[in-house]
């Protein structure tokens, strides 16, 4: 009989303290620099963080350095809720946001990269703060966990039931045999990829705060932006959209495929079965929503703040469509103009892109993109099992026939999501809110979207929900970030059985 091994997970949660705090410790500066006195205050919560992690880290340095799964699960999740606990306190501190629940729930919104928002005013909010709030996206879209994993064999501690807790997902891909190098890798690729981006941004005509702060915000597939109007601020600089439009294309794909380009292996991209039918997904439903936008709908009402001045109606229509199809499936939640005010089948498509999802290995939430080709593909095969129930028929992903466990994992998965998202709109609803407002809330949530539909479309934000509301949301989040499996399986009572 093994028990958990409860000293070398408080020894981590210590470690990410450590993190939190060092990422605090860079928002401090940029508050310096722009010579905010929030600074002293961030700067305070940053000396929290580290001082509470190196006393857990000391008080717990004689840990047995073994490292079993289900440590790996507890490590995960309790993980994610000891960063979004402690990091609300640069928004208390500050006093950006007073009330706790709300100081929670926009933490937990950063940290799982869903975007959604309890600030009415963003643009008032100190820039050491607006930093705190898409910094949170980019650590939480590669995953802090993946970033221990890397660290912890100079600890002495090995790292692979954390990074199969942390993407549980089907792919089983690796850039390299051993994780710590992987994790490595992703994470050049991550912070490179970002780099650029701000670069091209500042040259389009951004600020370098801005710029920086959208870079973050994309590679994460996050969302937070630092104006109110989102990226509809730029209606009238269409080439900074574009470049956002490129690279949430690219955060939605796997970052396995990134590795490979960076290769010059570009075959592998091509034949890779998801890639092809996520990009098929993003330019049918962009060309789709394009062509209903300029010949049916008038898009001067849905963009929120600025008019379109470059292009012509058509590029217009064609960049609005494209930016808020790749917003939505890569759930990143930036908003360049109102999907609810498109013509009822657009606003009903968007509602089905919110369960599409990026591809596995992105840093996008939802389903994904690769269940759902498994999905299909098995109900095809169920087709022909049924007239040939003697033939071995498996069901085929990238030219190789499927173990049936993945493929029941899938299946559960999917049912679970389901469940999940039915589950979450009925609280909703029976908090008090309505219908569409429920459907949207619990979806955007679960998927890690952002903006949703009633009274949370993408002209509002989640400020008026109640608190237990709120709570709630960020459970979804939470789950939805983990992709379920992760989180809920500690609620069930055989995961504390020791065996």
């Amino acid at each position: 009989m093994t028990k958990l091994n409860y000293q070398i997970i408080a020894y981590i949660m210590g470690l990410l303290l450590l993190f939190n705090g060092g990422f605090m410790l860079i928002c401090a500066l940029v508050s310096a620099i722009y010579r905010e006195t929030e600074g002293y205050e961030i700067l305070a919560a940053s000396a929290v963080a580290i001082l509470l992690g190196a006393i857990v880290m000391y008080l717990t340095r004689n840990h047995v350095k073994v490292l079993h799964k289900k440590e790996g699960y507890l490590i995960v999740t309790l993980g994610w809720l000891i960063m979004a606990f402690a990091g609300t306190m640069p928004y208390i501190f500050t006093g950006s946001i007073g009330n706790y629940t709300d100081a929670f729930f926009e933490t937990m919104s950063g940290f799982t990269t869903t975007g959604a928002s309890v600030v009415n005013d963003i643009e008032a909010m100190p820039k050491g703060i607006l930093f705190w709030r898409s910094l949170t996206h980019w650590i939480g879209g590669m995953g802090i966990i993946v970033l221990a994993v890397a660290i912890l064999p100079l600890l002495g501690i090995g790292g692979m039931q954390l990074f199969a807790a942390e993407a549980p997902g089907p792919s089983a891909d690796k850039l390299h045999p051993r994780i710590t190098d992987t994790a490595k890798r992703l994470w050049l690729i991550y912070v490179s990829y970002t780099a650029i981006e701000a670069v091209l941004l500042r040259i389009a005509g951004m600020g370098w705060f801005d710029a920086v702060n959208h870079a973050l915000s994309t590679l994460s597939t996050g969302g937070f932006s630092t104006k109110n109007a989102s990226v509809a601020y730029w209606n009238d600089a269409p080439v900074i959209q574009w470049i956002i439009i490129i690279f949430m294309f690219i955060a939605g794909m796997n970052f396995v495929l990134s590795y490979f380009a960076f290769k010059g292996k570009f075959s592998k991209i091509i034949r890779d079965t998801e890639f092809k039918w996520y990009s098929g997904f993003v330019i049918g439903f962009s060309v789709i929503a394009g062509l209903l936008i300029y010949f049916q709908a008038d898009v001067s009402l849905s963009t929120i703040d600025h008019p379109m001045v470059w292009g012509g109606e058509f590029e217009s229509a064609m960049r609005h469509a494209s930016f808020q199809v790749l917003a939505i499936i890569t759930t990143t939640g930036f908003v360049s103009a109102d999907y609810t005010l498109w013509t009822p089948f657009l606003t009903i498509m968007c509602f089905g892109l919110f369960f599409l999802g990026g591809s596995a290995g992105s840093t996008s939430g939802g389903v994904k993109v690769m269940r759902h080709i498994i999905l299909i593909r098995n109900g095809i095969m169920e087709f022909k099992r049924t007239l040939h129930p003697n033939a071995i028929l498996p069901v085929r992903y990238n030219g190789k026939a499927l173990q049936s466990g993945i493929v029941f994992n899938i299946l559960g998965f999917f049912i679970l999501y389901m469940l999940s998202f039915i589950i979450g709109a009925t609280v909703l609803a029976a908090l008090g809110l309505d219908f569409e407002t429920a459907i949207g809330g619990a979806l955007s949530s679960l998927g890690n979207v952002g903006p949703a539909f009633g009274s949370l479309s993408p002209v509002d934000n989640f400020a008026n929900l109640p608190a237990l509301g709120k709570w709630w949301c960020s459970f979804l989040m939470l789950i939805g970030r983990l992709e379920l499996f992760t989180v809920l399986i500690l609620l069930t009572p055989f995961f504390w059985r020791n065996r």
